[in-house]
This record gives structure tokens, C-alpha cells and sequence, in this order.
């Protein structure tokens, strides 16, 4: 067990997080960031990042963040991989604990620790994530220009990134698992009126189907959950549309979050409900979820947190 001191502690990696600790350590203010289990976030499962700007060539996502990291320790940001399972907001310094029997005290505190993406848990997932499999429409739809590919979903989320891919596929096919969409009417429309677009109800996913080495998705293994038909769909990509789940479960009761869990914040800053504790990317903002947005409010954290320690 290890006690830490700091003026500010970052919790979580990812865009956000190592961009606040670039900026809070260019500020002298010496930060420490904990970096969670999955250091560096979701975007380490994109195979190739063409839309962050600085970079001519695609990068890889798990590169980028190897970047952006060891940019944050050059620079004097303290690293620690572990994970914080504790927290305790009520009183200053704030007073974290994390999984390694850990305890942190900072006098300020940005949450970065994102939104996990849903997945379906099949076995065969796990192997083609990032080859093949991808969870954003708007990071990896340029990669399946003119090529067939699928979304699984049925929401409002499913049916915008079946139109934002039509952008670039050459067909679009839904697979929902219930015999209607739960997308707004209004989208619904769009969906109906477009020719790329293809819906196949009452369906599940029971496989992915591809090589191994090197993984590539060539089809997907469906159920029909009325007749338990199976049947091959052959598909070029796959993209989960199912919903993301905010990682915020240890600050539930310590600060303000939304109907879905996501964490609150005044307009137009990253100051949560309590005063010295700033959030940013994906776990305040469940709207846009790109590495540039998330690094943009990480830069405006840990400038807030360091205006506000200066008072």
C-alpha cells in the first residue's frame, strides 16, 4: 500500500485523460494520472485513425495513445497503471482508492475514465474487434468504401450510423433482433426511403465468421429467434450499434449524473456538481465520442482545475 499526494489527479487514459495531463504538467502542476485496466480507452480498438489531426498516414488507435502517453511522461505526468475503485468527494483533499490497495489525495480531480461500448459477448467477438468488428460509424466507415457491411442494433443509434455508412458502403444491412426498430419514426422514414439500406428483423448474431490469421470478418452466422433458421450472411464489416455504458459507477452518490449515468456538468465547462472536481470526454459527453473532441475537453479540465487551484 502507497499514499500519493498531488494538486491534481487524473483518472482514467484515453484522449482525455493524457491530454489534461499534458496540459496541467505544461502548467507546473505536476499531476498524477491513473490509468485505468484499458489504458488509452476505446480508440485503441480502431485498426486505423485517418481524422486526428497531425498525422498525414492512418495511425492505429493503440498507437496513437502510445503517442499521446508517452508525450504526458515526457512532459512530467506521473503514469500509474491502476485502477480507482473508491472515491470520496465529501470532504478535501479529495481521497481516492484503487484496486492495488492504493490511496491517492489531490486537491483537485478530472474524471476521464470514457464510455465502454456494448458488446454481445460471443465468443468469436473478441478475435475480430478493430479487425473487422468496429463500434463507430464516423472513426471506420471510410475504410468499407464501395464494400457490404452490417449494423446490429435497433435504436436511434443504430439507424443514424446505417445512414452516416451509406456515405460510403455500397449497402447497408440492419440486423435487429425484435420484429420492429426502436429508432424514431422520423429516422425510421429514412431509413425505408433509402435503396442501400436493407433490414433483416427477428434476427441474432450466434457467430463471426473470417480467418484467424491474419483476423478478418467475411460473414456472420444469424438466428432467426422465430423459426431457429440459421443461416450464412456474408458481410465485409460489422459495426455494434447496441449503446455505450459510462464508467461511472464508483461516483454514483458523490456527484450529480444524467438519467443515463453519464456525469453532469455546468454549460460549457467541465466543473461537475462539486467544486475542484472536473470531468471530460466521453463520460460527460455521450454525443459526438471522437478521440478530438474528448482531447479538447481534456485541454479545457485541466485548464479549469488549474484556474480554479489558483484562486
Amino acid at each position: 500500500m502507497a499514499e500519493f499526494n498531488t494538486r491534481i489527479l487524473i483518472i482514467g487514459s484515453g484522449p482525455a485523460g493524457y491530454t489534461a495531463g499534458i496540459y496541467a504538467a505544461r502548467s507546473g502542476l505536476e499531476p498524477i494520472l491513473v490509468s485505468g485496466l484499458e489504458s488509452g480507452g476505446q480508440i485503441t480498438l480502431s485498426e486505423n485513425v485517418e481524422n486526428f489531426p497531425g498525422f498525414a498516414h492512418a495511425v492505429s488507435g493503440l498507437e496513437l495513445m502510445n503517442n499521446m502517453r508517452s508525450q504526458a511522461e515526457n512532459l512530467g505526468v506521473k503514469i500509474i497503471n491502476d485502477k480507482i475503485v473508491e472515491v470520496d468527494f465529501k470532504h478535501r483533499p479529495f481521497e481516492c482508492s484503487s484496486e492495488n490497495h492504493d490511496v491517492f489525495y489531490a486537491e483537485s480531480i478530472i474524471i476521464a475514465t470514457g464510455a465502454s461500448a456494448k458488446w454481445l459477448n460471443i465468443p468469436s467477438e473478441k478475435r475480430y474487434r478493430g479487425f473487422g468488428i468496429s463500434v463507430c460509424a464516423t472513426c471506420d466507415g471510410f475504410f468499407y468504401r464501395g464494400k457490404d457491411v452490417v449494423v446490429i442494433g435497433g435504436g436511434n443509434s443504430a439507424a443514424e450510423e446505417a445512414l452516416y455508412l451509406t456515405t460510403f458502403a455500397r449497402s447497408v444491412t440492419i440486423i435487429h433482433r425484435r420484429d420492429a426498430l426502436r429508432a424514431d419514426q422520423h429516422l425510421q422514414n429514412k431509413l425505408l426511403h433509402n435503396p442501400q439500406i436493407h433490414i433483416k428483423y427477428n434476427c441474432t448474431i450466434e457467430e463471426f465468421i473470417g480467418p484467424e490469421n491474419p483476423p478478418k470478418i467475411e460473414a456472420i452466422k444469424l438466428k432467426n429467434v422465430r423459426t431457429d433458421k440459421t443461416e450464412i450472411f456474408k458481410t465485409d464489416g460489422v459495426f455494434l450499434a447496441i449503446g455505450h455504458q459510462p464508467n461511472t459507477s464508483i461516483f454514483q452518490n458523490q456527484l450529480e449524473l444524467d438519467k443515463n449515468g453519464y456525469i453532469k456538468t455546468k454549460p460549457g465547462s467541465t466543473q461537475t456538481n462539486i467544486e475542484g472536481i472536473f470531468a471530460a470526454g466521453d463520460v460527460k459527453n455521450p454525443e459526438f465520442r471522437q478521440a478530438i473532441i474528448a482531447a479538447g475537453s481534456g485541454a479545457m479540465a485541466a485548464m479549469e482545475a488549474g484556474r480554479w487551484l489558483s484562486k
